[in-house]
């Protein structure tokens, strides 16, 4: 029988890629976004690979046990519906944009784990990936809230590890750093000029890169947890630390 995985945020980027990769695999697929159009064609082009596709808000609580609580038989579930909004200093941000990026990237990770969890500790056997970033781990001027959201994500994920010591489910947080995906369009809301600033001279990650990530975590020996993963591409790294001098 074949495994089944459970991709938030299907639609574009690392949770579309991830989709092709393992349907190409032979897994059964369950697709969520926030665009029922995309989810259509995904669902179009991989044919009988997709198990089911579900609009879904990963802000609305309610929506997310009532459509994820009731499924069975997912094998793995990827956490990766997330965004970035803005670079502004913490004193000119808009507020809207911490509370999105808060209500993703935190609230709907931890309700798709608790819709999903009970099911594979019942079975005693699963796998949860969760996307995390490097942001959570190395701040950035402007990564304020978003790199608080992922050290969350990074730090729910140890916990998670500790409540299931004794049980046969994975906890992997896989944390890439710089990527080329529509990440920036939304950080840059829609600005496509001053996203692509961003990769300029640059080979980053691609989405098909991490991909093949998650499709490596997947099928690691049933003993092996990889508890973080963290990718850069070649042309990003750590600088020196930053000092501000008055003279």
């Amino acid at each position: 029988m074949s495994k089944t995985i459970l991709i938030t945020g299907a639609t574009s980027g690392f949770g579309e890629a991830t989709a092709r990769r393992f349907a190409a695999e032979g897994w059964q697929l369950v697709l969520t976004g926030r665009r029922s159009e995309r989810l259509q064609q995904l669902q179009t082009e991989l044919g009988d690979a997709v198990r089911d596709i579900i609009t879904l808000d990963m802000q609305d609580r309610e929506q997310i046990f009532a459509k994820l609580g009731t499924l069975e038989n997912i094998d793995l579930l990827l956490n990766n519906a997330g965004l970035a909004l803005g670079l502004e200093p913490a004193w000119e941000v808009n507020p809207d944009d911490w509370e999105n990026m808060v209500e993703t990237n935190i609230k709907g990770v931890i309700y798709a784990t608790r819709a999903i969890l009970p099911q594979m500790v019942e079975r005693n056997s699963g796998q949860i990936i969760n996307i995390g970033s490097t942001a959570g781990r190395w701040p950035y001027p402007g990564g304020n809230v978003y790199g608080g959201t992922k050290a969350f994500v990074e730090q729910f994920g140890r916990n998670l590890r500790a409540d299931l010591l004794g049980k046969k489910v994975k906890v992997t947080t896989l944390a890439p750093g710089m990527a080329e995906s529509e990440f920036s369009n939304v950080r840059f809301k829609g600005d496509t000029e001053k996203a692509s600033q961003v990769y300029k001279g640059t080979e980053p990650l691609r989405p098909e890169d991490i991909a093949e990530m998650i499709w490596w975590l997947a099928n690691l020996p049933p003993h092996v947890n990889i508890n973080h993963m963290e990718a850069m591409c070649l042309d990003q790294s750590w600088g020196h630390l930053a000092v501000n001098r008055d003279i």
